[in-house]
């Protein structure tokens, strides 16, 4: 079971991958038991619940940017999460390149991006001395276009109370048993991500396309997908993630 909630709302060669995090808290935290994940969906992978270690960093622009990263280090931002972007009250910080690069090979990009974090910003790296302690949402990831090194995070606090709106990846399942594909027809993949409104405790890694009852001409649409009910849709229940195209003409020509 889950509790149902009630919130009030405020009204250079660079690729970007963005997973356009935003969030919307309560006027006033209230006192009540996180939401938890609920058996049959999937949950984080425990291996990579990994504390981001970050340092402050007193000032922005390209001249310090391009310091920090020759150093080994990742500009970064933190955002309060009652606004994403722009307001609020923000903290510069910078992590290390070396820790942003292992997360995001290991968990890919759009996996990175919604997937909570701890973040421990210190005096310094090596220090004992810890300046603030958070949970945090990665909003935006700037990656150089030839490299692949992270050039910028940005991060959104994450507060149980909050609600954030959050890209979650897709992962298609059944390939091996759809009738539709076992026919020699093949998989249309539509959408890569799909947008939800979210209670931090229970932002889905990943949600789960099955395609195993899949024939030829069907498709699954956002509707369709499996998630805690606590979770709201942010885009049509009708927009298509996927489809099983049949062969074309002069492929089915082929084939024979």
């Amino acid at each position: 079971m889950y509790l149902c909630r009630r919130v009030f709302t405020k009204a250079s060669h660079i690729r970007h991958f963005s997973q356009a995090a935003a969030a919307v808290v309560h006027q006033e935290p209230l006192d009540l038991p996180p939401f938890t994940y609920l058996e049959g969906f999937p949950r984080p992978d425990p291996r990579y619940a990994e504390t981001i270690l970050a340092i402050p960093r007193s000032a922005s622009g390209s001249i310090i940017s391009a310091k920090e990263r020759k150093a080994g280090r990742v500009p970064s931002i933190v955002f309060e999460q009652e606004d994403g972007q722009h307001g609020g009250n923000k903290r510069l910080i910078s992590v290390r390149t070396s820790q942003i690069r292992k997360l995001v090979k290991h968990l890919g990009r759009s996996f990175f991006l919604s997937r909570l974090f701890d973040l421990e910003v210190r005096a310094e790296f090596e220090s004992e001395e810890i300046v603030e302690k958070i949970r945090v949402l990665p909003r935006l990831l700037h990656l150089h276009a030839s490299s692949d090194e992270p050039l910028n995070v940005t991060f959104i606090r994450a507060p149980s109370h909050a609600l954030l709106k959050v890209n979650v990846p897709l992962v298609f399942r059944g390939e091996d048993v759809s009738p539709g594909l076992k026919k020699g027809a093949s998989l249309n993949t539509i959408k890569r991500t799909v947008k939800y409104l979210c209670p931090p405790d229970i932002i889905p890694p990943y949600i789960d396309v099955d395609l195993s009852d899949l024939d030829v001409g069907q498709k699954v649409v956002m509707g369709d997908l499996k998630v805690h009910p606590a979770l709201k849709l942010l885009q049509s229940n009708d927009e298509p993630v996927c489809k099983i195209m049949g062969q074309r003409v002069s492929e089915q020509r082929k084939s024979k």
